[in-house]
């Protein structure tokens, strides 16, 4: 294997790629370039008073960034086929991790939830990075419905329904909500009846409510969302912090590495609640820019998903584009007291090496589909070119 073809930068076949594909890709080297700009300036004090230095989240990510690049760009240069041929490979192992963080001795603990396995020095958290094999799943199972047994069907839902349990229960109801929504938003697309497409979201909306109603701490953030101001210095907190910062940008920000409530005010400032900072530096406008970004994101991804001719690939365009868009906007919409407090990082801003893998695979999926996509397409274009040829040396 060429090592050079490992590293995005030194990839020679981008030339001769679709136009969607290396759109999406300058797009998501963008999204990441804006990411680490912010990250830099969101940890960079609280860094340098807990690390002793300012650089220490900024450096780690880094590193995490570079092994994520690797794995996005092999996964940009490989057939979707061999991918999904081990998709239910690494949906199962991440699925047993995710189990195994709920045994105690085995799952770290941070704010009341056991989402993380530490490997030496290295954190595991397989609730992140699961997401890209979910999707793949999903796109294998509802792409090729019709054809399948009950048997496979209710095997493959029971799985998707442990992998929900299973991250509800570590308790990460953010995350058991967007992927639920994920797996839903692709039976949808597949074409799944709607009495089915029903009751799967009646069932979620009330284990989403059974979950609310046993976690005490769930249940106050609801309360402090409806009226954070209630208790400004309690329950309501972080909520007021974020919308404090987020006002505080008004139209043209603060500036960069101004902000004020990352000076301590802002609690996790860094990962859940990055993009108010992100919002107090560059106020109303840098927000409606980061917005149409993911405007654009999301276009290209549904024009791939339309292109795709292949139903399962289409299927997986539809659904990373969800879960990337979707997980922004979720994120978006906590920070700025739309929706109750989660722990819901933003992709390619917040700080995570699980959350940046999760990312950059998911980016990488997109592209492998709309490349795949447009070859299908040149193919039969050139059948009939050859025939002629042919046709031309029999004749001579």
């Amino acid at each position: 294997m060429n090592l050079r073809s490992l590293i995005p930068i030194f990839d020679d076949s981008v030339s001769s790629w679709a136009l969607e594909a290396r759109l999406l890709r300058w797009l998501t080297f963008t999204w990441l370039f804006i990411g680490l700009i912010i990250l830099f300036s969101a940890s960079y004090v609280v860094a340098d008073v807990r690390q002793g230095d300012g650089l220490f989240y900024f450096k780690r990510q880094i590193i995490w960034v570079f092994a994520a690049l690797i794995g996005f760009n092999i996964i940009v240069n490989q057939p979707l086929q061999k991918i999904l041929g081990v998709s239910h490979w690494l949906l199962g192992i991440f699925l047993a991790l995710i189990f195994v963080t709920l045994i105690p001795g085995f799952g770290k603990k941070a704010f009341d939830a056991a989402r993380w396995i530490a490997i030496g020095p290295i954190p595991i958290q397989p609730s992140e990075l699961i997401k890209p094999f979910l999707v793949l799943q999903s796109a294998r199972l509802f792409g090729q419905w019709e054809r399948l047994t009950w048997r496979v069907r209710l095997t493959w839902l029971g799985i998707f329904g442990l992998v929900i349990l299973g991250i509800l229960a570590q308790p990460n109801l953010s995350t058991a909500a967007l992927c639920g929504m994920t797996i839903w938003m692709i039976a949808l697309a597949g074409g799944l009846p709607y009495k089915y497409l029903g009751g799967t979201a009646i069932g979620g909306f009330s284990l989403g409510l059974l979950s609310i109603s046993i976690k005490e701490y769930q249940r106050k953030r609801v309360m402090s969302f409806l009226n954070p101001w209630a208790d400004a210095t309690g329950d309501g907190y972080q909520l007021v912090q974020s919308l404090l910062a987020v006002g505080s940008g008004k139209t043209w920000g603060l500036g960069f590495g101004m902000s004020q409530q990352k000076r301590f005010h802002l609690p996790i400032q860094d990962t859940d609640f990055i993009f108010a900072i992100f919002s107090e530096e560059f106020g109303f406008v840098g927000s409606i820019l980061l917005l149409l970004m993911l405007a654009a994101f999301a276009t290209l991804g549904l024009i791939v998903a339309l292109k795709a001719k292949n139903p399962i690939y289409r299927l997986v365009a539809i659904g990373i584009t969800t879960i990337m868009v979707g997980q922004s906007l979720l994120h978006i919409a906590v920070t700025t007291g739309a929706l109750p407090t989660t722990g819901l990082p933003l992709p390619m801003f917040s700080y995570g090496g699980n959350s940046m893998i999760a990312s950059l695979i998911g980016s990488a999926l997109l592209i492998r589909v709309a490349r795949e996509s447009s070859e299908a397409e040149v193919v039969p274009l050139r059948r009939p070119q050859l025939e002629k040829k042919r046709q031309r040396r029999r004749m001579l």
